[in-house]
């Protein structure tokens, strides 16, 4: 039986490895200071640092917003990606939606028909719908956002990885015939010297060339990458949106079913400045025995017993019992703790 070799072109193999036998001989040389270097023009390197830049950055904004969306690593965006697109049935609950399972189960277990069992089935209901909204949400941003970033990076930057490389293979080349020139001791030796130089010339100057055009065409992706980060904002503004109605939906229904109020109301968005006028605005009457202070400058609390601080922030204030000689007791919504007097200047509320 004959058995057919594949075709093996010696000539070509001998030449690849002399060529590249050539360039680690230059490469060492230039590391070791006896071989001169060609160097790149000072447009040419300012684009390759940007391309740089480029690249580290969105790979580490890329992985970044993975690890916020998904913390669990043993999911991919992927998979959201997917179940998006094809309107699959999702392969795994999320956390949320586990813990929505288990209050609606727990709330059936401890009885329906009673406060806690009844409440315990909404609020399960409702985290269940917060697990929809954020399985939607990672989908979404996925695709406006990393799954663009991604292919930026698996498709622009490996080109330009790619030709830079070449880039240095050509450049490596040049330098090598650059001293085989210099170091030609007949004529004959030097006419193929200088002929190998305009050769290696001609490609060096066309892959630089190549190059730089891939390079300059990195700042125009600015704005491309301007409207995916635009996408992913307005992803999140409808993501946030939808839990902040579900969960006013669920404090309504927990009040009509009676009991006690919540802890903390939610009443829809409020921005600091708001939040920070409409506390400081309280009337004295609602808060019996406590007068208002201005703070002078932020205060880290030591411990749990204390307050943390900011700067102009009005608090509530009232001595403490028994009186302190450095501290008085504060007040900031519902938050209670011990203030430095040092840190506080009393306002007049008559």
């Amino acid at each position: 039986m004959n058995i057919k070799m594949p075709d093996f072109d010696v000539k070509k193999f001998v030449k690849g490895a002399g060529s590249t036998l050539s360039r680690v001989v230059q490469l060492t040389e230039e590391k070791l200071g006896t071989s001169e270097k060609t160097e790149m023009d000072a447009r040419f390197e300012h684009l390759s640092e940007r391309s740089d830049s480029a690249k580290l950055w969105t790979e580490k904004i890329m992985r970044d917003t993975e690890a916020a969306l998904i913390p669990n690593p043993a999911n991919r965006v992927e998979d959201f990606i997917f179940e998006k697109i094809e309107k699959q049935k999702p392969k795994r609950l999320s956390n949320l939606e586990y813990l929505g399972l288990d209050m609606i189960e727990g709330g059936g277990e401890f009885g329906q028909d009673g406060p806690y069992g009844s409440a315990l089935i909404k609020v399960g209901q409702a985290e269940q719908k917060l697990g929809s909204c954020e399985r939607d949400f990672i989908g979404s941003a996925g695709m406006c956002f990393i799954q663009p970033l991604k292919k930026f990076l698996e498709g622009e930057m490996k080109t330009i990885t790619k030709e830079k490389g070449v880039l240095e293979s050509k450049r490596l080349d040049l330098d090598a015939c650059k001293n085989r020139v210099r170091k030609a001791r007949s004529m004959i030796g030097q006419q193929a010297a200088e002929r190998d130089l305009r050769v290696a010339q001609s490609e060096f100057d066309r892959q630089a060339e190549i190059t730089k055009l891939l390079l300059e065409g990195i700042s125009t992706t600015q704005a491309t990458h301007l409207r995916y980060l635009h996408s992913l904002v307005e992803a999140q503004v409808r993501y946030y949106g939808q839990c902040n109605k579900i969960m006013s939906d669920l404090q309504r229904e927990l009040v009509s079913l009676g009991g006690p109020q919540p802890y903390v109301p939610v009443s829809g968005y409020e921005d600091e400045d708001a939040l920070s006028e409409r506390v400081n605005n309280i009337e004295l009457g609602a808060n019996s025995g406590y007068r208002r202070a201005r703070v002078l400058c932020s205060y880290d609390a030591k411990d749990g017993t204390e307050l943390n601080l900011s700067s102009n922030e009005v608090i509530f204030i009232c001595e403490c019992n028994p009186p302190h000689s450095d501290y008085m007791n504060g007040k900031q919504g519902l938050l209670k703790g011990l203030v430095p007097k040092a840190f506080l200047e009393m306002l007049d509320d008559d």
